[in-house]
Order: C-alpha cells, then structure tokens, then sequence
C-alpha cells in the first residue's frame, strides 16, 4: 500500500519530583553539581517516586491524542518502546495504557530496544501501517531507569531520569512523514551495558537480591566510544536511502544520553547549534523516551516547521542503534 505515514500528534509526561545534582550530595554520594554537568551537561532530572511507567504512558498518549485531534477509539495499535514496564515479564506496558485509553479492542505490544526504542517502534508501526492496513498508531516511549539504578553508584545514577513520550501516527500529505529508516545493533557487546540478575540466566533469588549486579552496570568509556563511532555513520546511510545529504537537515534530534556526545555528533554532520535539540540539563537520559519528549518540546515551540527534514539517531543497551528520516508534516 502506497502511504505516507507520519506524526499527526505529540504528547509528553514527567513525574512530579524534580531531582537536582545537589540532591545526589545531600544523600552522601562522592559528587558535585559541577563534576556532573562539566561531564553529562545535566543539572536535573524528574524522579518517579510513585508514578509508574505505564500510568506516565497513558499521560503522554491523552496528550498527544488531543494534539492529533484523534479519539482514543481511533487508534488501531499501540507500540511501546521500554525496558521498564510495571511488571516484570507481562502484562505489557501497552496493555495497560489501552486499559487506561479506554480502547476496548486494538493491538498492543511492548518493544524493548533500549534507549534506541523509540526509534524501533516508530519504523515498526510505520510499517504496520503501510503494509498492514492500520489507520492510526500510537507510539510511545517510556523508561524509569531511576528505579533500575543502584544509588550508590555515581557512575550510572546521576545519569538517569524518568519520563515519557508519545506520538499518534497517521496518514500524511504524499512524500512526508517517515522517509526511511536505519536500525541496526552490535550484539557481540551486549555485556557493556546490561543488568546482570533477574533474567532466566540468573533469576533473583534471597541470596542475591541485595547483589550489585540487580542494577544497571556499564562501561561508560566503552558506550562512549560505540555512540561516537556508529552516530554519523548511521544518519548518513539513512539520509541516503531517502536520496539527502547531510547538507538537508533542518532539524536535528539526537538521543539525550550525554551533551558532548551530541557536541560531537553536530559538529560532524556540520550543522549549527541552532539546528539541534538538546534538553539533557532538564531531564538527563531518560532513555526510550528522550527522543519523543525532544520532538514535542520542539514542535510546541514552533522549532519544526511543516516540510523540515527532521532527523534523529540513538543508541543504547544491546547495544543497539538507529535513526528515523522525517519530513515534518504538522
């Protein structure tokens, strides 16, 4: 089937508690304020104490419903991208944000990609909608990796923050919306960024639920290095399945996992400070949902305008990946 899909509506939520650098010292943690700006250029996150990730979703998706002028009992299937859900296996997250829309019948799946999930989910259900018949989708990224941390760990803590965002997929003028796509990951270095315990290799267990390894353990250096090497590279493979250039970027929307990382990245594809997105000092990496909360900040702004060649990449635990080629159809 011949159609243009894209995004017809954005929608974002946060939680209620604000969680400043200082925060982390007042709790005892060997830090500063200033060590973590100067390395991550966050200042702040949103925590959730109470919220789930779920009840987050629902929030970002009335938003972004609204924003479409789209009702929920128009929407044929949810995709949501995370690595946090409410439970630990099943029911999914999308499952429970169809209970909290009220849609008595739609599909519905969760999609784990990591911080490249977002990216996963909107070229998947942009697929579903080429091929499979589906009007309108709703995509949504979400991750409270918060609770995933060990808070006695300066190195993965203070990156993190909880949040999410959503987009309603739909039909769009011919040759806007998704023009192409590039998702990709490097498996052999699944060990660089991972949680060791609670999976079928080591379940959790009375004897290690206190260990180290139920949270979040990573080899920064090592991250860094796969971010930096694999960011210009995939954007401009993607760019080139949609016939551009680096030179046709209008907007730029990167993953929020660490501000010189996103320096680098838009020094290489040569674009200007003006043409780049960057939020980390609000909300630090908010992993699946960085992307999402970008482009609604963005398009609220008035940042996007209808016919810009919007790009965004990302790259996370797997390690995985991507980028999503829009032409801006709002």
């Amino acid at each position: 089937m011949n159609r243009s899909v894209g995004i017809i509506g954005t929608g974002k939520a946060v939680p209620k508690t604000i969680f400043k650098n200082d925060d982390f010292v007042k709790l005892g943690l060997d830090t500063s304020d200033e060590w973590i700006v100067e390395r991550t250029g966050i200042k702040q996150r949103y925590i959730g104490k109470d919220e789930t990730s779920s009840e987050l979703a629902i929030e970002a998706a009335q938003v972004a419903l609204q924003d479409a002028n789209v009702t929920a009992d128009q929407i044929d299937a949810i995709v949501v991208a995370t690595t946090t859900p409410d439970y630990p296996a099943f029911p999914s997250v999308a499952c429970l944000v169809q209970r909290g829309l009220g849609i008595t019948d739609c599909a519905a799946f969760d999609l784990s990609a990591a911080c490249t999930g977002f990216i996963y989910a909107l070229d998947v259900a942009t697929q579903m909608m080429k091929g499979g018949g589906y009007r309108q989708i709703l995509v949504i990224g979400v991750d409270m990796l918060s609770k995933l941390c060990d808070w006695s760990d300066r190195g993965t803590v203070i990156l993190f923050g909880d949040g999410a965002g959503a987009v309603v997929l739909g039909d769009v003028k011919k040759g806007f919306g998704l023009l192409s796509s590039k998702l990709g990951a490097r498996g052999q270095d699944y060990d660089k960024l991972m949680i060791p315990i609670g999976g079928t290799k080591t379940p959790l267990t009375a004897q290690n639920v206190s260990s180290p390894g139920r949270y979040i353990q990573m080899e920064g250096k090592a991250v860094y290095r796969f971010a930096v090497n694999i960011i210009v590279e995939v954007v401009e493979e993607a760019l080139a399945k949609a016939h551009l250039k680096k030179e046709d970027i209008s907007f730029f929307i990167p993953h929020q996992a660490n501000e010189r990382i996103i320096q680098y990245a838009t020094e290489k594809l040569g674009l200007s400070q003006g043409q780049v997105y960057v939020n980390i000092a609000t909300y630090g990496n908010t992993s699946a949902a960085s992307i999402p909360i970008a482009i609604d900040e963005a398009s609220r702004k008035g940042l996007l305008h209808q016919g810009d060649i919007l790009v965004t990449v990302g790259f996370g635990a797997g390690l995985t990946f991507g980028t999503n080629v829009i032409k801006w159809a709002k």
